[in-house]
């Protein structure tokens, strides 16, 4: 019996090794992310992908109310008006040129990948997946916190329940984490419920706020009292207004996931991957609508709540703490509909972490694994699940699922991601000599750099938590990329007619490569070249040869394609020239078509490379060149266990 037990257990692993990189196929579902089938994206009208956006963008009014009250008092409707005009005038412009430049949903950090290359542009860019993991993650956390408070506050939950927020918040969050590890279903149509219901509840709300405000003036006259008094000078209100708005920056989510949800929004029937105009034309009018919608939403929640909320029902534990439309919903509509409202406001702030887990699902694949910076198991949606719901439990414990606490990190994340797609948007409109836009975008990109460094220092938990998902991005990809170092990162090969002709010549006899390193290009080079490579490796004076030079193009790269030019030099020396991130990458790709092309095992000669062999391998690790035939003869002894296969690699 002792001795069955070992292989159970090993059964018992493989089966969950199985599940756990498993595509979940036996359901029918599919699992977003890389690793299983490809999702063909089912194209929707405009309107329906932005309520997929909106459970995120439109859920912020569950607690930015309330945050805006906490954070600014009476100056909270002057400071939401702050924000309306930089959402209509700033990000809005910016992801509108945003959807025109990156149309396939990468967003703007694909835009600077486009502007900005090697190994800073990349580095750039796992700072910048930092912060979207701490956008998207907080977005979890945060949403989950509030859904919470919007339970332990409804009157009909057990009063034995109350006062356990943080346990209430992690079975929201792992419900939403087996919700992922089931499988995710296609969410628009959810999602367009959620959005009408929740929204058409809020309009409910502030409508008869609205009409409490007119009919009680008292109120109004209570409010300007206590801004005159306090604040006076009209000039003082705006300018303290200004200095109070980047706390205010929640109310500026959900731009750069209405971006990324472009691929799903219908387009013309002319329209191209090319050239998709349609799918731009209603990717902006996704965005445009949602801004406005969000803005009429955001002042007039704004100023009802300021003026009906006393200001001490705002503070931490009062009833108005993160849900200022539920208290006045249950204050002025009874707890019936008050019930209801916090009903619908569960859903979507529930649903927005859905929204936010999605995200991440799609976003770390999309870049990490290009990049070879991803272990294997990133391509699996299931291990990523756990690993972000893990998190997620960490950082509730953390900031004891309080939506106070967690909004300056929140709004550190959504606010580096706006300022990362406002300096693209200007790079771009720069490269292009565009002064007039250049100008535009720049003032706008100031006015995030002003407003994220202000929430930094006001509130620095933001940095604090992005700077630990960066140094864990940065660590796992080094040790990836150290790990892939030896695979075969080419997808595709491909040989010009030229290039064809000279190894279809040869198929029929002994094929000898030169690799070459040129300098000069003459012809006095390449036969300078040859006789040291026959003299070291002793092979016949008529040997017919093909030297091979490779061009290292952008090192930092790490899957790419490979475009092989013949050529002839001096009309007596054949040349084979193509550009790859890697030199041994490259050779090694290129022999083993040869040999699938000419059914025969062709042979590659090097001259070995000087210096230390551990700063020749830091050299290819980080130049793409160095130690060339040692790391081409590794890459194809992985690509080709079968020596009798395997192509000839000589060094003299």
């Amino acid at each position: 019996m002792t001795g069955d037990a070992p292989v159970e257990v090993d059964r018992r692993a493989g089966r969950l090794r199985r599940w756990l990189l498993g595509t979940g196929s036996e359901q029918p579902v599919q699992h977003p992310g890389p690793h299983g089938r490809p999702p063909e994206h089912r194209h929707h009208p405009w309107w329906k992908v932005m309520c997929l956006t909106g459970v995120d963008y439109f859920s912020t009014l569950g607690y930015q109310p309330g945050i805006a009250a906490l954070a600014a008092g009476a100056l909270s409707p002057v400071a939401t008006l702050v924000l309306v005009l930089v959402t209509l005038l700033g990000a809005l412009p910016v992801y509108r040129r945003v959807a025109v430049e990156s149309p396939h949903g990468e967003g703007s950090i694909a835009m600077l990948v486009r502007l900005l290359s090697y190994w800073p542009g990349k580095l750039l860019v796992l700072v910048l997946l930092g912060f979207a993991a701490t956008d998207f993650i907080i977005t979890i956390t945060l949403s989950a916190a509030d859904a919470t408070a919007h339970i332990d506050e409804n009157p009909f939950w057990p009063s034995g329940l109350k006062g356990h927020e943080v346990l209430v918040t992690l079975v929201l969050v792992s419900l939403l984490g087996a919700v992922f590890l089931k499988g995710f279903t296609e969410a628009i149509g959810i999602a367009v419920v959620l959005v009408a219901l929740y929204l058409g509840l809020n309009a409910v709300v502030i409508v008869d706020s609205l009409w409490r405000v007119v009919t009680h003036p008292s109120a109004v006259e209570d409010w300007t009292t206590t801004l005159s008094t306090g604040h006076g000078d009209p000039w003082m209100v705006v300018g303290l207004s200004l200095l109070v708005f980047p706390k205010l920056a929640l109310g500026l989510s959900g731009f750069e996931t209405g971006v990324a949800v472009m691929p799903s929004v219908r387009g013309d029937p002319q329209d191209s991957e090319a050239r998709p105009l349609g799918r731009i034309r209603g990717a902006r009018r996704l965005l445009t609508t949602a801004a406005v919608i969000m803005s009429v939403f955001l002042i007039t929640s704004s100023v009802t709540t300021t003026v009906l909320i006393p200001p001490e029902a705002f503070q931490p534990g009062g009833p108005a703490n993160g849900r200022a439309l539920a208290y006045l919903a249950h204050e002025q509509l009874g707890e019936v509909f008050g019930t209801v409202y916090d009903l619908s406001t569960i859903g979507i702030l529930w649903f927005a972490g859905a929204s936010a887990m999605a995200g991440l699902l799609n976003l770390v694949p999309r870049y990490l694994p290009r990049y070879g910076m991803a272990p294997t198991w990133a391509r699996a949606v299931r291990p990523l699940v756990l690993v972000f719901t893990a998190v997620a439990f960490l950082i509730t414990v953390l900031f004891e699922a309080s939506v106070d606490a967690q909004g300056g990190a929140y709004a550190t994340g959504v606010l580096v991601l706006i300022t990362s797609a406002a300096t693209a948007v200007t790079l771009a409109a720069r490269r292009r000599r565009q002064r007039g836009r250049t100008i535009a975008f720049g003032t706008i990109a100031v006015i995030f750099i002003y407003t994220t460094a202000a929430n930094v220092v006001e509130r620095p938990d933001g940095v604090k938590i992005a700077v630990c998902f960066i140094s864990a991005i940065i660590v796992v990809s080094v040790l990836s990329r150290l790990s892939r170092a030896y695979e075969l990162r080419v997808n595709q090969v491909e040989l010009d007619p030229v290039a064809t002709r000279m190894i279809d010549e040869r198929a029929g006899r002994r094929i000898r490569l030169i690799a070459h390193e040129p300098d000069h290009g003459d012809v006095a080079e390449y036969r300078a070249k040859l006789a040291q490579t026959m003299a070291d490796n002793d092979f016949p004076d008529d040997s017919d040869v093909i030297f091979v030079e490779v061009h290292v193009t952008d090192p930092s790269d790490f899957e790419t394609e490979l475009l092989v030019r013949g050529s002839m030099a001096d009309h007596r020396f054949p040349v084979l020239r193509l550009a790859s991130s890697s030199v041994p990458t490259a050779l090694a790709a290129l022999l083993l078509e040869i040999r699938d092309r000419s059914r025969r095992r062709p042979h590659i000669y090097f001259e070995w490379s000087e210096g230390s062999p551990g700063r020749n391998i830091l050299r290819y690790l980080a130049f793409g060149q160095g130690a060339i035939a040692s790391v081409t003869r590794e890459i194809l002894r992985r690509q080709e266990p079968d020596p009798r296969r395997r192509p000839h690699v000589h060094a003299g």
